[in-house]
């Protein structure tokens, strides 16, 4: 029996979740969370063999609460649910620890494979990413400017992109606002951007905010 817990802060979602998942004869659902830090604590208290999650959980940076969770419990799957498209958080995604990264647009039938898949210690790699993957291999110095950051840069320049303030952005990551302004003035300089404007132009033209 698979030992799922699912992660998501919309109760209609994960009341479709529990639906699908309850159809099936060998999973079985240990619990359910809202926000960053009821998934840690339901993770700890359940071992799931699965952990479902939601790429906007409040409380808790993304990539932050997936590089815990995976430092933490190693032997937890973790495969990632998202409304984003597939391409613009995956690799991410994959490099802080998930097992797997589903569009919520995927089918039930999907999703359950993607489960099962992970629970055996595989990985779900959606098509569209593996190409893309590829085609980055093949090419040069095609890469978007923002894939050049690193794992926290990139969280900030999310963070920043969306509209929260730097205090805001401390708060939840655990550090001081000096260092998230550091992050800010390395990640202008990095992706060749003059000003904040810009930073969040760019994160919503990539969709990344």
């Amino acid at each position: 029996m698979i030992r799922i817990l699912i992660a998501d802060d919309h109760p209609v979602v994960r009341a479709g979740l529990r639906q699908i998942l309850t159809a099936a004869p060998d999973m079985m659902i240990v619990g359910e969370a809202a926000d960053g830090p009821t998934v840690i604590a339901q993770v700890a208290a359940t071992q799931p063999d699965v952990l479902l999650l939601d790429v906007t959980m409040p409380g808790a940076a993304f990539l932050t609460l997936l590089g815990n969770l995976k430092r933490n419990h190693p032997r937890v799957a973790l495969l990632v649910l998202s409304v984003h498209p597939e391409d613009q958080y995956a690799v991410r995604a994959f490099r802080a620890g998930a097992s797997g990264y589903l569009s919520k647009e995927r089918s039930p039938e999907l999703l359950i494979a993607a489960i099962r898949k992970v629970a055996q210690g595989g990985r779900c790699v959606p098509e569209s990413v593996a190409e893309r993957l590829v085609a980055r291999l093949g090419s040069n110095g095609g890469a978007e400017r923002h894939e050049t950051l690193s794992q926290r840069e990139y969280q900030v320049l999310c963070l920043l992109g969306g509209g929260s303030p730097v205090k805001q952005i401390a708060a939840e990551l655990g550090v001081s606002p000096k260092t998230v302004s550091t992050f800010r003035t390395r990640i202008l300089r990095k992706m060749r951007l003059r000003s904040n404007a810009e930073l969040i132009r760019y994160a919503l033209e990539h969709e990344l905010a």
